[in-house]
């Protein structure tokens, strides 16, 4: 089988994959406010988000293969697509707890340090170069994000624990990342989300009826909110994700993660009139910056 190669991207096809980054990164932001609207536990919600996905990733992986002018096999399971949907359980649970258990600024500073694993990680266990910019362009989002929810950010004995399952986030979310990557050398993005996917729902279920009692929404709302969810945050957000890791190094597409925590402030000052102040809107500005620093660049001749 042919892998795919990055290296090879045309501009305009790099001009798609960092624009599914930024629709993915909208898609994603817009979690924080499905979880506080649906009437089950964090557990639960993270396993529903998946679980309604599933239909429209298979969906989405046979027309996929439906395009191919030559059909081939579909590539077997492999270690990268189990680790990428045992990660982004890993991921959605800590993430779920953190918010539950410490406030929403320090879970997602802490969440947001995730670029930093994919940074080192990318050379150390995937074979890929980070370049100079890509560290200058980190430097200025996390300042960015620091700005942004940072004047919030306080540790608290009472919030340790929270704090610590925000940092277990950010070391799953980067793991994602990196697993994803490997795995769309070999294969297209829908076959990722729906295989990943798949173990990822598994893990949840498990967690969900383990810790939770209540598995079902009891509202009308409810089931509106995890339906929309599913749509939005997984199959858009994540499988944008995954379509931009195909072209885009792990290193610059991790800093999605700042543009997520940009429009969830975003969110949150038009739908829970929360404010945005002058350090807020400078800190949107660097993370901005950054990602314009660390943007990919066509390699000469």
């Amino acid at each position: 089988m042919t892998a795919l190669d990055p290296s090879r991207t045309e501009p305009t096809g790099m001009a798609a994959a960092v624009a599914a980054l930024v629709l993915g990164a909208m898609a994603m932001g817009a979690s924080p406010v499905f979880v506080r609207f649906a009437d089950v536990g964090p557990f639960t919600s993270a396993f529903w988000r998946v679980a309604l996905a599933l239909p429209a990733l298979w969906l989405w992986a046979r027309l996929e293969r439906g395009g191919e002018t030559v059909r081939r096999p579909a590539p077997p399971w492999d270690r990268a697509v189990v680790a990428a949907g045992a990660l982004f359980a890993g991921d959605l649970i800590f993430w779920h707890l953190s918010i539950h258990h410490t406030t929403m600024a320090n879970a997602t500073l802490l969440a947001v340090l995730a670029p930093v694993w994919v940074a080192m990680g990318s050379f150390l266990f995937i074979g890929e170069r980070v370049g100079g910019g890509a560290f200058v362009g980190l430097a200025l989002c996390l300042a960015g994000a620091a700005a942004l929810v940072g004047a919030s950010f306080a540790l608290a004995p009472e919030r340790l624990l929270g704090d610590a399952y925000g940092l277990a986030t950010s070391l799953f979310f980067g793991g994602y990342f990196l697993a994803v990557r490997v795995a769309r050398r070999t294969a297209p993005s829908g076959l990722i989300m729906y295989r990943s996917s798949l173990v990822t729902a598994a893990v949840l279920l498990v967690a969900a009826l383990i810790a939770e009692d209540r598995f079902w929404p009891q509202s009308a709302e409810g089931i509106a909110t995890l339906v929309v969810m599913a749509l939005v945050s997984q199959v858009a957000g994540q499988g944008l994700l995954a379509y931009a890791l195909g072209h885009l190094s792990a290193a610059f597409s991790s800093l999605v993660i700042f543009l997520e925590a940009l429009f969830a402030a975003l969110l949150g000052f038009l739908v829970f009139d929360e404010t945005l102040t002058a350090p807020q809107l400078a800190g949107a500005a660097a993370i901005l910056a950054g990602i314009w620093v660390a943007r990919p660049r066509r390699a000469a001749g």
